[in-house]
């Protein structure tokens, strides 16, 4: 690294020509596209598959609870995903790796908007959504480690939080506008038109999207860092890389980071899925107003992230997640009295509150995950501590949710579920040493001096 490169790295700022916001905006796009199709899914499965792909029991929530549970494949499938592309991110880069998983995740979705329904084929329909629905997740499963590190690691230390935050803020874009054009479907045709065919539009879109996106991370450039990481291993035969090795000797970082992972994720799928099935099968609220709540909630959600990443790079990693793990757990007893109003200002506001604290958890999370890792290890250790959480996190949280809400007509169980996930989240936060304004380049040092390589000294 040059002394200007440095110097402006020290005073929080890109150095110059580096590209970062170009960088921000690759990642962020990529990010769009793909959670626009992975959100897509879920809202399609409350308001669509449940009736679409299932044979009908005189219990919605029944068929709600089967289109969840095909859901859930998906989440089995990222830490996959994880595995094999964290191993492909770390040996040959981030950049192909994001190209390769935009594109499975495109094609698959297109396809879902094709499928034929059980009235049409029987059991084969949802044989075929489960199998698009896996290929999907474990695409997505090597997206999320790539777009978040390759900005991380171009980021200016003092400031990484705030600019790797960014790819998070794409979340809520690209689940905004899966929103949108549901609620655009939802409002300009009839039930039977939207059942029928209009929900397949949605997934259509994909096809015109993944292009955009394909094309804007072709024009992206690899982190120095990385290219430093890559050459050392290709030098060092003793030093190793990927899944294994980040395994072998960084068990602790992983369960920290599956620990930081788990009540954010229950938090947000409860926020964003299980809402929607309180809502509509306890009130029977419309699915019109259902979707434009989400918007408005998604559109504050995307504001407010990069403000939290701010925060974090100025008071601390630590002090910003134990806050969104703290309140989040208070989210659920004020929630769901105020869903119960059936008022759509305060409806509005209740999923907007939850999400704005999910936030206080989400921003922070590409930030230190890529401090708890080094280099050549970096994309398989979030990658793997992020997406095996999933499993166990927010492809169960909308289901045993919508279970419970079943068995005993309550929301209750859930908010004590929610409570107990904030309770570990909070520990693993304590368990964690603070890491802002630190070096990536440190980060490699000391890795590189537990290997006992001379190269650590660059």
């Amino acid at each position: 690294m040059s002394v200007e490169q440095q110097r402006a790295n020290e005073a929080g700022h890109p150095p110059k020509g580096s590209g970062l916001k170009k960088i921000v905006a690759a990642s962020m796009v990529g990010t769009v596209v793909e959670w626009y199709e992975f959100f897509l899914y879920a809202t399609a499965a409350t308001l669509v598959f449940g009736k679409y792909f299932f044979p009908a029991t005189g219990n919605d929530l029944d068929g709600i609870i089967q289109a969840f549970l095909t859901y859930a494949v998906g989440f089995i499938a990222r830490p996959l995903g994880g595995i094999v592309f964290g191993q492909i991110g770390d040996k040959l880069g981030r950049k192909p790796t994001l190209q390769l998983t935009i594109v499975i995740i495109g094609v698959s979705t297109f396809l879902m908007g094709c499928l034929p329904g059980f009235a049409d084929i029987g059991y084969l329909a949802p044989a075929l959504l489960v199998a698009l629905r896996f290929i999907q997740g474990f695409a997505l499963g090597g997206e999320w480690g790539g777009a978040v590190l390759l900005v991380a690691e171009h980021s200016p230390n003092k400031t990484r939080a705030f600019w790797s935050s960014w790819p998070q803020a794409a979340v809520p874009v690209g689940n905004l506008l899966a929103t949108l054009v549901l609620y655009i479907m939802s409002t300009t045709l009839s039930s039977e038109a939207f059942l029928g065919w209009g929900w397949r539009v949605a997934f259509w879109l994909s096809a015109v999207i993944v292009f955009v996106g394909y094309y804007i991370r072709t024009n992206v450039s690899e982190s120095p860092i990385f290219l430093e990481a890559k050459e050392l291993v290709e030098k060092e035969q003793a030093v190793s890389y990927g899944v294994f090795e980040v395994v072998r000797k960084y068990p602790k970082g992983i369960f920290q980071a599956m620990g930081l992972r788990f009540a954010e994720n229950i938090m947000y799928y409860l926020v964003v899925s299980f809402a929607i099935v309180y809502l509509k099968s306890v009130h029977k609220y419309d699915t019109s107003s259902l979707l434009l709540a989400l918007l408005i909630a998604h559109v504050i959600h995307f504001a407010i992230i990069p403000q939290y990443g701010r925060l974090a790079d100025r008071i601390g990693r630590k002090p910003v997640y134990l806050a969104g793990a703290v309140l989040g757990a208070t989210w659920p007893f004020f929630a769901f009295p105020m869903f119960d109003t059936r008022n759509p200002v305060v409806i509005v506001l209740a999923v907007t509150i939850g999400l704005c604290l999910h936030g206080l958890m989400y921003a922070g999370q590409p930030a230190i995950m890529a401090e708890m890792f080094p280099t050549r290890m970096r994309y398989s250790g979030a990658s793997l501590g992020s997406q095996v959480t999933s499993i166990f996190a927010g492809s169960l949280a909308p289901l045993l949710a919508t279970q419970w809400l079943k068995d005993t007509g309550s929301w209750v169980p859930t908010a004590i579920y929610l409570v107990v996930a904030c309770a570990i989240t909070v520990v693993s936060v304590l368990s964690l040493k603070e890491t802002k304004g630190v070096a990536l380049e440190d980060v490699d040092k000391e890795d590189a001096a537990r290997e006992g390589l001379l190269t650590a000294n660059r």
